[in-house]
């Protein structure tokens, strides 16, 4: 572990810190940067490759033994220089910066897995915040992998690891160029995939399914899910709602659905 105790930001090894806004060179460089203490230490406890960390004196001091197994480089900074990042306290003055996980397809994830199938999918979903709240959700409920489509953002922007409160970290990500042929290809293997679609007349908690397993579509903030992935779904169902709601943020929607699907897999 190489130590650098630095008092400006300006140094070239430190240029994935200086910017929220760098989503296509650190995607060119397969790189993500990971904000706050739980992300950072999630990330440390991982197994994903981390490059660099930039903290404080007292959260060098806290992580030293774990920094020495898993980060090369390490740079230590006054707490004000960290924040000015941002502007503000948002990392909580440690950050680290790590690396995407190799691509993986259908075809190599599935063998894999256990059956009953538990997937989500997302289509044309491009809000980071967003996204990171629903592979939070998925994480937690139990999804063995979320199918990421060509027109939505990935998992591991910087937003979107933080709002996943590093959840990312521990599910399997497959990025597919064609999401509606993904989804053919699941449904000849038995998987039911399931539209979370507003305005779907079928309500969730009537759904039955049989089979594989069962993959959930959920479809971007303002157009829901596009036509071409709804016909690759056997069902489109909604959420039942009161007060003229017509429909809820996909991070909260995600829940209730994802909540609900585990139910439906335990009898399978």
């Amino acid at each position: 572990m190489k130590i650098t105790h630095v008092t400006s930001l300006d140094l070239q090894q430190l240029q994935p810190y200086r910017t929220l806004r760098r989503p296509e060179e650190h995607h060119r460089r397969g790189i993500f940067v990971a904000e706050g203490e739980k992300v950072v230490r999630r990330l440390l406890e991982s197994t994903l490759r981390v490059f660099s960390a930039l903290l404080t004196p007292e959260w060098f001091d806290i992580y030293k033994s774990l920094l020495e197994h898993r980060a090369p480089e390490v740079y230590v900074a006054p707490k004000q220089l960290v924040e000015s990042i941002v502007g503000f306290p948002l990392h909580q003055g440690i950050m680290a910066v790590g690396g995407v996980p190799e691509s993986k397809t259908l075809e190599t994830v599935l063998p894999d897995l256990e059956t009953p199938y538990f997937l989500a999918a997302i289509d044309g979903l491009t809000n980071a915040e967003n996204i990171g709240v629903l592979v939070r959700n998925c994480a937690a409920l139990g999804v063995q992998a979320i199918l990421v489509g060509e027109t939505s953002s990935s998992p591991y922007l910087r937003r979107a690891v933080r709002n996943s409160m590093g959840a990312v970290f521990h599910l399997t990500v497959v990025h597919t160029p064609h999401l509606a042929r993904a989804l053919a290809e699941l449904r000849s293997r038995g998987i039911t995939t399931l539209a979370a679609h507003p305005s779907a007349p079928q309500h969730l908690e009537s759904v039955v399914v049989s089979g594989a397993g069962v993959c959930v579509v959920f479809g971007s903030e303002g157009e829901g899910i596009s036509a071409n992935i709804l016909r690759e779904c056997n069902l489109a169902v909604s959420i039942p709602m009161k007060n003229n709601v017509d429909s809820l943020n996909v991070g909260s929607a995600s829940a209730v659905f994802l909540y609900e699907v585990q139910k439906i897999l335990k009898g399978l």
